[in-house]
């Protein structure tokens, strides 16, 4: 087995780990909703292997980088998505009349470019000792630096916001 088969092996199971982790954390939540605790419960465990593994694997290929490498990569696949991948899913969904994929697909778009933004000024920064708290939108994914009266960009109220 060459080198490149092997590189390409860890970053499929990278991705393969990874989406199970999300899936089964949706599992996990629809559980709860069903009052289903111990299925619930099971779920959360596995996503959280998942994670584990996926981070082995994405440490074994070498892509972690020191930070400021890493503010880069981010910057560039956050743009990436905004600029290039949302704008077409999103055109995608309206010639097909899909409203629902259309709304989150332009609440990732519009998040993914405050991502970027805000990696880029952690970029400049990267030596600033001063510590920082951002705050996590629940429902589109937006982040900001203050707590929002509400969400720019779907409007959920500030007090739902996660602080970081």
């Amino acid at each position: 087995m060459s080198e490149n088969k092997t590189m390409d092996n860890l970053m499929e199971a990278f991705a393969g780990e990874s989406q199970a982790n999300r899936k089964y954390t949706a599992y996990a939540k629809q559980a709860e909703k069903e009052g289903k605790t111990n299925a619930a419960k099971l779920f959360r465990a596995a996503a959280d292997a998942e994670t584990l593994h996926a981070l082995k694997h994405f440490e074994v290929a070498g892509k972690i980088g020191n930070t400021a490498a890493n503010l880069k990569d981010a910057v560039a696949g956050e743009t990436h998505e905004y600029k290039d991948m949302y704008p077409d899913f999103v055109k995608a969904a309206e010639a097909e009349g899909n409203k629902a994929a259309v709304r989150t697909f332009t609440y990732a778009m519009k998040a993914e470019e405050v991502h970027a933004r805000l990696y880029a000024k952690a970029l400049e920064d990267v030596d600033d000792a001063e510590e920082i708290f951002y705050y996590l939108c629940p429902v589109c994914g937006n982040i900001e630096k203050e707590r929002p009266e509400n969400c720019p960009i779907c409007g959920v109220p500030g007090s739902k916001f996660i602080e970081y």
